[in-house]
């Protein structure tokens, strides 16, 4: 490693190539953490999850444990999920409801804003110094914490963008999929899908946009799809295979799916699947949303298509579809990423069947599709570990993106998405707003 490199971890990046101790050092992977994740707003869980005073969920912020509690004022806050006496987690539970947060050590007790409630033999702490009031003596709040349309975000740093800053122009793909909704709502609907990758996060990243693979690394996917959507017994079947078939789009079709890259490292890419249809069901719940919004304005909301959205670092949503990944890196070499799938609230329960059936059919673990890019991720970290060049590539479609605004846009044939990715990640990694 050059001197330069070992001096700033933005030497590691430069415009069209990256070095490949990004995807492999522990040391590089404990400044993310803190640098990027430690300071970022990251997404914590949706609003509709913590409907009623005292119901919780749980979470990691950047390896940090946190809870998301709903509050008597009908506020949500996020509060760091420790015991403030002898540092033991407090909920354990993936979700649930409380009036106070009890430990299950000594016991304890915090009021729902993190407040010390009460201490067994309270009196063995007089003289000692301790002060039960003070800031260290409860469940400490993070230092920021703000909703965005019912998506709740933190960030672990006391200082920064303020949430709409940061979101900026990506923010439009989650009103996107609040409006696609006949009442405007949207709520969590199920569990998720927890998968553990063996590959940095970024490599998933970088996946998001990418056009010129999937011919490639689903050929044998997508052909047997075909042949399944033609044999299908019912339209549900047969979604299920359109799904995997449509990644035989030629490279012709990729290029045409335009990628607008925004600020912070925030990218999305149009759709290739579209939703329009004549049948009853379809036009039922176009009526819906028509009631609501409009026809010109119900229009205007279908005809949105979005592939995917990334909220860098740590956020990526399918809008038409409802879904929403959420990456937790855990090592330089493994990343856990949970699926959840939004229910849109108004609207026909065949749409939310459908939804399920996307996750389903491209992000559960038995999903071909998703077999077939966990073998080229794992591919790629493999590569990365050795020794047989210091750079990975990121030259494709370079200097032929068009300004747009603070961003720029490309297509899924380019990697210009990946260069803005590491345009974000340099200026974190080396101490920049």
């Amino acid at each position: 490693m050059d001197a330069a490199a070992a001096a700033s971890p933005a030497a590691l990046v430069e415009d069209r190539r990256v070095h490949r101790r990004v995807y492999t050092d522990p040391a590089i992977f404990a400044l993310e953490r803190r640098r990027i994740f430690g300071r970022a707003w990251l997404y914590v869980g949706h609003e509709s999850q913590v409907p009623a005073v005292g119901d919780f969920f749980t979470t990691a912020l950047a390896g940090q444990p946190v809870v998301m509690v709903r509050q008597a004022d009908g506020g949500v806050l996020v509060l760091f999920n420790r015991c403030a006496h002898r540092a033991a987690i407090v909920a354990p539970e993936r979700c649930g409801h409380t009036e106070t947060f009890r430990c299950a050590y000594h016991g304890w007790t915090y009021r729902l804003d993190g407040a010390l409630q009460s201490i067994p033999r309270a009196g063995d702490y007089a003289g000692t110094g301790f002060e039960r009031g003070a800031p260290e003596s409860r469940m400490r709040k993070l230092p920021r914490v703000a909703a965005y349309r019912g998506f709740v975000f933190a960030s672990l740093a006391d200082t920064g963008p303020d949430l709409a800053e940061f979101l900026g122009p990506a923010a439009a793909n989650l009103d996107n999929m609040v409006e696609r909704a006949p009442e405007g709502a949207l709520e969590i609907a199920g569990g998720c899908f927890q998968t553990l990758q063996r590959n940095n996060w970024k490599i998933y990243l970088e996946n998001l946009h990418d056009g010129a693979h999937a011919a490639i690394v689903h050929q044998s996917s997508f052909e047997a799809a075909k042949r399944a959507a033609a044999a299908a017994p019912d339209a549900l079947t047969r979604f299920r295979a359109e799904v995997v078939a449509a990644n035989s789009q030629t490279y012709e079709q990729m290029e045409a799916l335009e990628v607008a890259c925004h600020g912070y490292g925030h990218s999305d890419m149009k759709g290739f699947r579209r939703q329009s249809s004549r049948e009853p069901e379809y036009l039922d719940y176009v009526a819906r949303l028509e009631s609501r919004l409009g026809a010109e304005r119900a229009a205007e909301v279908l005809d949105t298509q979005r592939h995917n959205a990334m909220f860098y670092p740590g956020m990526s949503v399918h809008p038409v579809f409802m879904q929403l990944r959420v990456i937790l890196p855990l090592a330089p070499e493994l990343t856990r990423i949970d699926i959840w799938v939004l229910r849109m609230k108004g609207a026909p329960d065949w749409m939310h069947r459908r939804n399920i059936a996307f996750a389903n059919t491209v992000h559960s673990p038995s999903s071909i599709v998703k077999a077939d890019d966990l073998e080229a991720y794992a591919r790629v970290q493999g590569g990365a570990a050795a020794e047989g060049g210091d750079w990975v590539s990121l030259h494709r479609g370079a200097g032929a993106e068009r300004p747009d605004g603070a961003g720029t846009r490309s297509t899924a044939l380019s990697e210009a998405y990946i260069r803005n990715q590491y345009r974000a990640w340099s200026a974190y990694m080396d101490g920049a707003p």
